[in-house]
């Protein structure tokens, strides 16, 4: 029997993070774990200089170490619909484990594939990614509280820190999706 691709519809959002940051994406079913991760990647906005793993149900997916072996199953080798099968099923996604950003990936619609939409696509999304190496959530509220505040004792230096003005409120899908389609180009 063939298998028809289908379009998954995911909603992404950052845990611990107040007002919430999120993107809505669609993915072909058929893309591994490590592709979703790069597309995570660009749609929050990171920069992907840190470790990542996926969890489902306790399984964890991710890069393999040769060195430290452990029970994580190959990102390489796993497709997102053998993790996610029907709607409303979801997955952790954890980027640096230092700050510890976790993020949770709902299932929100299966959609037919048309070759007509490029893929990876960000729908919809609200709020900027926190800055890399900002301390994780509590760090990025110190962050946005010192950032927002010209007499916070932290101001300066963390605007300078950051390289001048960090707007949380900021989200640009467009440039979302030039990079993405970017990276399908690179990558397809």
């Amino acid at each position: 029997m063939d298998y028809l691709r289908k379009v998954y519809q995911l909603n992404v959002s950052l845990l611990g993070v107040v007002p919430e940051v999120w993107r809505q994406l669609r993915v072909a079913d058929s893309d591994t774990l490590a592709d979703l991760h790069n597309t995570l990647q660009i749609a929050m906005g990171w920069t992907n200089i840190h470790m990542h793993m996926f969890i489902k149900d306790g399984d964890k997916y991710g890069v393999p170490d040769d060195q430290f072996p452990d029970d994580t199953a190959n990102e390489q080798q796993t497709r997102l619909r053998q993790v996610l099968k029907k709607e409303g099923e979801n997955l952790l996604y954890i980027y640096d484990f230092g700050d510890a950003w976790e993020h949770r990936v709902v299932l929100e619609k299966i959609l037919p594939y048309d070759l007509s939409q490029p893929l990876p696509l960000c729908c919809y999304g609200e709020r900027a990614c926190p800055p890399e190496d900002v301390g994780g959530p509590p760090g990025y509220d110190e962050f946005i509280e010192a950032t927002a505040d010209p007499s916070h004792p932290e101001h300066d230096y963390m605007v300078r820190w950051i390289g001048g003005d960090f707007s949380p409120d900021l989200f640009d899908i467009s440039l979302t999706n030039e990079l993405l389609r970017d990276k399908h180009r690179r990558l397809g």
